[in-house]
């Protein structure tokens, strides 16, 4: 058997146990970098915003918060500049502004493939019913949505349309053409203005 110097044991010291420290943590590391993501993806957005935009020959504009709550998604907001009465106010699939009249935003969000229900009842996740504007022609968004919830809808938009959505008619509820659009945001929930 063969020996080892003082000096090579004290060699092999110095460059084995700095690599053995290396490897407990990394592996140290990796477990908690896992622990962290999992945190992180258990976590849900539970407020987010969207900025209406007019549609084009449409000045129609506004600012929605949407708040994940117990009870479901709570949408608030204030909508300007649209003509006295109601309008659709819906959900639609995408997040796509590209187009000047909002047809780009496609149909409404629909994950189930529900119809239009009766009247007063709401059929489908994307389907919010009608907002009311008042002679000034603004309408105060103040709608719970208890079939769908915030994490699902960011990245989609929501329209507002030139007339009242009567619940029954397919695909939109013959609510006429679309006034503003906006695409839903995470916010920042402890931003106040």
């Amino acid at each position: 058997m063969r020996r080892l110097s003082l000096p090579r044991v004290i060699a092999f010291c110095l460059i084995a146990v700095p690599f053995s420290s290396l490897a407990v943590s990394r592996v140290t590391t990796a477990d908690e970098h896992k622990q962290e993501h999992e945190y992180k993806q258990a976590e849900l957005p539970t407020f987010g915003v969207a900025k209406l935009t007019p549609t084009k020959g449409s000045k129609v504009r506004g600012m929605l918060r949407l708040m994940q709550k117990d009870d479901g998604l709570h949408v608030v907001g204030r909508i300007n500049h649209l003509t006295p009465g109601e309008h659709g106010f819906h959900i639609h699939e995408f997040g796509d502004m590209r187009s000047q009249d909002g047809t780009a935003a496609g149909g409404h969000f629909n994950p189930e493939g529900h119809e239009h229900g009766a009247p007063g009842s709401h059929s489908h996740a994307g389907d919010l019913g009608n907002i009311t504007a008042n002679a000034d022609g603004v309408a105060k968004v103040d709608v719970v949505a208890t079939d769908t919830k915030l994490h699902f809808v960011l990245g989609r938009s929501f329209v507002v349309h030139a007339g009242k959505d009567d619940l029954t008619s397919q695909p939109s509820g013959d609510a006429g053409g679309r006034v503003a659009t906006g695409v839903i945001a995470i916010g920042n929930p402890d931003y106040k203005k």
